[in-house]
């Protein structure tokens, strides 16, 4: 049986997030195919569990734990997380680094650095709610954590032989700021979404569904698609809207779970919470909705809901404008405006004819654009591992 850190193979292949979940249920299809083009791949995160570790193991990838608090502001702990993933690195014998989000791509530019490490690469999948302007509101803490992140991104960030962006205004913003060399810089659309598994779905009869997925974030848009809801029930009470998401505590913008418990009570949506399995409300839905005004990637809920063949109602923000052509898969709308997101809703509840229509067209521009496996061979082939093994040689685990 191979150590932790004994190479099986020419690239061992350090993949870092900050969520276990993400890891496993976004990044599979990566971690799948990194494996059969023949790299040893950790995945690194700090909170697994029995079964993301399971799952984990049977694609052939070793699941290692590291120090990373997706919230923390505390200069000490960080600097010694970032010393401590160095070690690992180190110690795994990592060849390739590949981090996505913003906090593990930093953290781990830096300490590739620090461990000798020069094949370095990281996705930015949105920049988040810290580079949200508040609408005229004046936030200290905020401004100086952007401030902080902006001087660790100069650091940090140039070591990365490729930045991979999933939407243009962040790649825009990334090259004005002198943050990643044009030549470094590469454009790939979303996460992409498997095809197959999201396959077509034909839109339910009877009365108009709305589904919203996201984690129950303020940024997210949830109350304004609440008040838009509410106000179509009055005159449509046939309606349904669903809302999919899980509560997240430890996020500044988090939604309480008495706030939903008072929409559930009053009968304006239908809380699912934390959905395993998605497709189960796509298939009863009958166009998606996410009215976020969060510095999205691209939203893979989104994609998702694109896959199967639903309209999209979302907001002209970087991230979610990418996937929605005005008038031919969906409706584009202002961020933070409930009376926009009021009107583009009830006007497939008034002219239901719009939902085929849109949701076919919504699943072409997936099959042409974001298919999974398109996404990662750009990545990968960036990243030189651009011809699978040639042998079916596994991990030992």
């Amino acid at each position: 049986m191979a150590s932790l850190g004994e190479a099986r193979y020419p690239c061992v292949v350090a993949v870092v997030g900050n969520q276990a979940a993400s890891l496993v249920n976004f990044r599979s299809a990566l971690l799948e195919e990194m494996v059969r083009r023949g790299a040893t791949v950790f995945a690194l995160a700090p909170d697994f569990d029995r079964e993301s570790r399971r799952l984990l193991r049977r694609m052939s990838v070793v699941p290692v734990d590291i120090s990373m608090n997706r919230g923390g502001l505390n200069p000490l702990r960080e600097t010694l997380d970032i010393v401590r993933l160095a070690r690992l690195l180190r110690r795994l014998r990592v060849t390739a680094t590949f981090a996505y989000f913003i906090k593990p791509v930093v953290y781990t530019s830096v300490a590739a650095r620090l461990a000798g490490i020069d094949r370095c690469y990281g996705m930015i999948a949105g920049l988040g709610y810290l580079f949200v302007e508040d609408r005229g509101r004046f936030s200290v803490t905020k401004r100086l954590i952007r401030s902080t992140l902006k001087r660790l991104f100069s650091y940090a960030l140039p070591r990365n032989r490729v930045l991979f962006f999933q939407n243009p205004d962040d790649r825009d913003y990334f090259l004005r700021r002198g943050y990643v060399d044009p030549a470094n810089a590469c454009r790939v659309y979303g996460s992409g979404v498997d095809l197959d598994h999201f396959h077509w779905m034909p839109p339910p009869p009877g009365a108009t569904t709305f589904v919203l997925a996201a984690r129950l974030l303020a940024e997210k848009g949830i109350r304004e698609y609440v008040e838009a809801a509410r106000r179509i029930r009055a005159a449509h009470p046939e309606a349904r809207f669903l809302l999919l998401g899980g509560l997240d505590a430890a996020n500044r913008g988090a939604i309480s779970q008495r706030e939903v418990g008072q929409w559930v009570q009053e009968g304006v949506v239908e809380w699912w919470g934390h959905a395993p399995d998605v497709r189960v409300a796509l298939r009863q839905s009958s166009v998606f909705v996410l009215p976020s005004y969060y510095r999205e990637g691209t939203p893979r809920s989104i994609l998702e809901a694109m896959a199967v063949g639903r309209p999209i109602v979302t907001t002209d923000m970087p991230g979610c404008r990418e996937t929605v052509r005005h008038g031919e898969n969906g409706l584009l709308i202002p961020p933070r405006d409930a009376e926009a997101l009021f009107e583009a809703m009830v006007r497939f509840i008034r002219d239901p004819s719009l939902v085929g229509p849109m949701g076919r067209k919504s699943r072409e521009l997936a099959e042409a654009l974001y298919d999974v496996h398109a996404v990662n061979d750009v990545v990968l082939r960036r990243m030189g591992l651009d011809r699978p093994a040639a042998t079916g040689v596994r991990v030992a685990l």
